[in-house]
């Protein structure tokens, strides 16, 4: 039996991850969803969120900020991401900026047209999870 899993994460732009790991968490549009070794065949949409995985007991975050999908087949986790950042890549000052931004704007499209208030929804969503992981990489140090 294996003790780790195969992790790629990959997007339209770069391949941001492989590495094994011993687990990984994901936010599938259904829910989160934990993969361990051995994991049976999967395949699932991924919605904006946060991605973890384990390696040798220490926790480590990936921002998914445009949803994706998610493949488990032979020991190994493959993530097709629309967009996704590695957390300790994130710079928790420019996003909480981007955040307070994307909540300014979303007010003012709340006042108007429903479509772009959908769209700039999205947006905040995104800044929240880059905020969210980059403060757990401050707070880690």
């Amino acid at each position: 039996m294996a003790e780790t899993i195969r992790l790629e994460l990959v997007t339209p732009v770069r391949q941001i991850l492989s590495e094994d790991v011993d687990e990984v968490i994901a936010p599938g549009v259904e829910g989160d969803l934990g993969v361990l070794p051995e994991h049976a065949p999967l395949l699932t949409a991924l919605r904006v969120g946060e991605l973890a995985y384990r390696v040798k007991g220490k926790l480590d975050y990936v921002a998914i900020v445009g949803g994706g999908f998610l493949e488990v087949n032979d020991n190994k986790v493959i993530v097709l991401a629309d967009d996704a950042e590695l957390g300790r890549e994130i710079d928790l000052d420019k996003a909480i900026e981007r955040k307070l931004k994307a909540e300014a704007a979303l007010e003012q499209e709340r006042k108007s047209d429903e479509k772009n208030f959908k769209a700039v929804e999205i947006e905040l969503m995104k800044e929240l999870i880059r905020v969210q992981i980059a403060e757990k990489y401050r707070g880690a140090k």
